[in-house]
């Protein structure tokens, strides 16, 4: 019985309380603390997203890295830059370094070799010419003009010799890989014809000023006289640059090709000023040779350009 409880009389007499072993009363436990109600849980502070499987997380994030710059084009060898009156061609921007120094060579000899020439020639034929219509003193002149002319062959001879040595590292100096087909052995022979009519044709033009030089009065007259000369000799020298090309044509060299196609530019350009002036004046003459002459030459430099493709083997 809990103390201060009254007793209940039971069946056999008033209950005693129970008595644990040895006659000693139980010693009864302080109850329970009543419970304290659960604070409510703090929620946990959000997390950061993990990172994708595969890759370490990173404990601080590094600094980006500054955007690479981009690499400067790559300069390729320019040829040097061209001034007013300079007459310099700008090479061929596909040339090798060698090739490129052997043509910058040449071209730097052209210049000594054309003053040679074109002041050679007329100081030459015209202090000859003065000397024996007018005094003695032309001769004078006539051997300076052939000092002139000396240098000026001179350099030419030293030009013919780069040009052999670029030959040498040029492919189309050599004969061509295809010379055993038929078809690059007939653009050859082509080839040949047409640089032979352009010999032809040089040859007429050197005759032609050589004829008309008498109803100019080139031949009285000194000056007149030594300018015909230099004159004339332009296309006779195209005649013979012409006539070289063709042994090298019938060898199968798609060089020869490419030199006779140049040579007929030269003309195509003198028609085409000579087609302008018949124009201008209103004379039917030069109008119609100006235009037969654009006709050939630009007949003959399409073909030229088709055999030198043959000749190396392309598709046309």
């Amino acid at each position: 019985m809990y103390p201060g409880q009254p007793q209940q009389p039971g069946p056999y007499g008033p209950q005693q309380p129970p008595t644990g072993a040895y006659g000693q009363q139980p010693q009864y436990q302080q109850p329970y603390a009543p419970h304290q109600p659960y604070a409510p849980q703090q929620p946990y502070p959000p997390q950061a997203p993990y990172p994708p499987q595969g890759y370490p997380q990173q404990p601080q994030y590094q600094q980006p890295y500054p955007p690479q710059q981009p690499y400067p084009p790559q300069q390729s060898a320019q040829p040097p830059a061209q001034h007013v009156g300079e007459g310099r061609m700008r090479p061929d921007p596909g040339l090798t370094p060698d090739q490129r120094d052997l043509v910058l060579k040449i071209q730097a000899k052209s210049k000594p070799m054309a003053y040679g020439m074109i002041l050679g020639i007329p100081l030459t034929f015209g202090g000859v010419h003065y000397g024996i219509t007018q005094q003695p003193l032309g001769f004078v002149a006539a051997l300076a003009g052939l000092g002139l002319l000396a240098f000026g062959v001179f350099s030419l001879l030293q030009m013919q010799g780069l040009k052999r040595q670029l030959r040498l590292i040029t492919a189309d100096a050599w004969r061509s890989p295809a010379a055993h087909l038929p078809g690059a052995r007939k653009a050859a022979t082509q080839a040949a014809y047409l640089n032979g009519v352009l010999v032809l044709l040089s040859l007429t033009a050197t005759g032609y000023l050589l004829y008309k030089g008498a109803a100019w009065g080139a031949y009285g007259n000194s000056f007149g006289f030594g300018a015909l000369m230099t004159a004339a000799a332009l296309p006779f020298g195209m005649a013979l640059a012409a006539a070289t090309t063709i042994p090298q044509l019938l060898k199968v060299i798609p060089a020869g090709a490419r030199v006779g196609r140049s040579l007929y530019s030269i003309i195509f350009a003198l028609a085409t000023t000579v087609t302008g002036e018949g124009i201008k004046s209103h004379s039917a003459g030069p109008i119609a040779g100006g235009i037969a002459a654009l006709l050939i030459c630009g007949g003959a430099m399409s073909l030229l350009g088709k055999a030198a493709k043959r000749m190396r083997g392309e598709r046309v």
